[in-house]
C-alpha cells in the first residue's frame, strides 16, 4: 500500500529482522511519554511477523504497527507509532488501514486497541468498549489462560491495573 502525502510518498511493507532497531527507536520516545510500552528486543523479534513498516521514498522507516491475533475472530492493533517528523501526514492512517486489511485477510472480524488517541481511532470506525460483551463467556474463559499482557488488558483483569497506562479500550468490526 502506498500513500502520497503533501510532501512525500510512503510505502507500507512487512517488517524484516533489520527493522527491529528502528521499531525500538520509534517506540522509545512514546514509551518515555507513557503512551506506549517499551519491550525488550527479543519481544519484537518474536512478534516480527505481526508488524508492518512504513517507509519514505528513500527507504527510511517512518512508522510501524502490529496486528496481534488473540482468538479466532479477535485481534489487537499494537505498537502503532509514527516518527515525530511524520505525525499528522497520514502515516498512522495508512498503517492502520493495512493492519485492518490484514485482519480481514486472515479471517479476523473484530479488532481492538488500547489507546490515548481516541479521536484517531474513532475516525477509523473504532468505538469505546464499555464492557466485555464483545467476548462470549466461553471465549473469555479461554482467553484467561493466555500469558499475554495485551490479552489481560483487553479482558480488563485486575492484575494489570497497576501497569495500565490509563488508555482507552476501543473495538471495531472488520468486514472481509
Amino acid at each position: 500500500m502506498t500513500l502520497t502525502s503533501q510532501t512525500a510518498q510512503v510505502t507500507v511493507r512487512r517488517a524484516r529482522t533489520s527493522d527491529v532497531g528502528k521499531i525500538r527507536e520509534l517506540v522509545a520516545p512514546l514509551a518515555e511519554e507513557r503512551v506506549l510500552v517499551a519491550k525488550e528486543a527479543v519481544a519484537y523479534y518474536e512478534g516480527l511477523q505481526e508488524f508492518r513498516i512504513a517507509e519514505d521514498a528513500a527507504g527510511n522507516v517512518v512508522g510501524c504497527g502490529a496486528l496481534h491475533v488473540m482468538w479466532e475472530d479477535l485481534a489487537e492493533v499494537r505498537t502503532l507509532a509514527t516518527h515525530r517528523d511524520w505525525r499528522g501526514r497520514g502515516v498512522g492512517h495508512i498503517l492502520l488501514e493495512q493492519l485492518l486489511l490484514d485482519a480481514a485477510e486472515i479471517g479476523v472480524t473484530r479488532v481492538f486497541c488500547l489507546t490515548f488517541e481516541v479521536d484517531f481511532f474513532k475516525r477509523h470506525g473504532f468505538v469505546v468498549m464499555e464492557n466485555q460483551s464483545a467476548v462470549d463467556p466461553e471465549v473469555y474463559s479461554e482467553l484467561l489462560r493466555s500469558h499475554d499482557e495485551g490479552v489481560a488488558e483487553f479482558l480488563d483483569l485486575a492484575r494489570v491495573k497497576p501497569n495500565t497506562l490509563g488508555n482507552t479500550r476501543m473495538i471495531r468490526t472488520v468486514r472481509a
